[in-house]
């Protein structure tokens, strides 16, 4: 597939590692330029490109950038994406630690839902509680004795089902974590950020998930 990547840190550069080595059309972009990329490309065989070009002809799209920055996403950086264009939202909201007060979200709106509204269309909330090196060095092939499991929510089944598919071939198994408006479940301070387990681990991790947010995860 033709991938977009917004933001090279650790994330977003391990999974253009990743995903080109799986031999995926990598374009990949940051807030400071193409220019500042080319050790990455060099690496990886990815492309570097302007945030306003990242998904051009993507079939995915993956945003994974300071939920603060988020609204500076350049206006209608998505128009050129494939038809049908999955979104994966990668995203965290750390008030204390990076991105200040948001106020829709300290009211209880869900960070993806929140990251969807500014950038204007659907996202799959999946690899916001993963580890970097994760994806790095604990893939494994599917039906590997305790594959560890990542959660994955979002409204459309189809969307969703691409993203699991991408992630199983990352070499994790996914958990169905439901809808956007369920995705708290897998936010900063809930049992499941974080978690290394396996998929039963993972749904049991998400089934005991609290909605009220504790006072390090407020602004």
């Amino acid at each position: 597939m033709k991938i977009g990547i917004i933001g090279a840190g650790n994330i977003g550069g391990n999974l253009t590692r990743r995903l080109t080595a799986l031999g995926h059309d990598v374009s990949v972009a940051n807030s400071r330029g193409p220019q500042t990329l080319t050790a990455l490309a060099e690496e990886t065989g990815a492309t570097p490109v302007a945030a306003s070009e990242a998904a051009r002809e993507a079939h995915v799209v993956v945003v994974t950038i300071p939920l603060k920055a988020v609204p500076r996403l350049p206006s209608g950086f998505l128009d050129g994406a494939a038809q049908g264009a999955v979104v994966i939202d990668t995203g965290n909201y750390y008030p204390q630690q990076r991105d200040g007060r948001i106020a829709a979200i300290e009211d209880g709106l869900p960070e993806s839902r929140w990251t969807e509204q500014q950038i204007g269309h659907p996202v799959i909330k999946a690899f916001n509680g993963t580890y970097a090196q994760d994806i790095l060095d604990n893939g494994r092939p599917k039906g590997s004795p305790g594959r560890q499991a990542l959660p994955v929510a979002g409204d459309d089944p189809a969307a969703k089902q691409v993203v699991r598919g991408l992630i199983n071939e990352l070499g994790f198994d996914t958990v169905d974590a439901g809808g956007l408006d369920e995705s708290w479940r897998q936010q900063p301070g809930t049992p499941v950020y974080g978690h290394q387990g396996d998929a039963e681990a993972v749904a049991e991790a998400l089934a005991e998930a609290s909605p009220e947010r504790t006072a390090e995860w407020r602004a």
